[in-house]
């Protein structure tokens, strides 16, 4: 298992956590737009050329994205 497929994983887990954190702050309609927005490219990865390159990345996008949602701007680490 090489590092993409690592980052791939790291990128659907945040994704899902962050949906799981979020739930609340984001409210229905927007917590299922990400969701609708991560189904359609799940399900269209076949139909699009290197779909399955392009996901993971798509993802991490919708993770910097519920990011600034749920937390209203940047994390602070320190």
């Amino acid at each position: 298992m090489g590092s993409p497929v690592v980052a791939a994983w790291i990128a659907n887990l945040a994704f899902w956590v962050l949906m799981f954190v979020g739930w609340r702050g984001l409210g229905r309609k927007r917590a299922a737009i990400f969701v609708a927005l991560w189904l359609a490219a799940f399900v269209g990865r076949p139909f699009v050329p290197y779909g399955a390159a392009l996901f993971s990345p798509y993802v991490a996008v919708l993770d910097i994205a519920l990011v600034f949602a749920i937390f209203k701007g940047d994390l602070r680490l320190f």
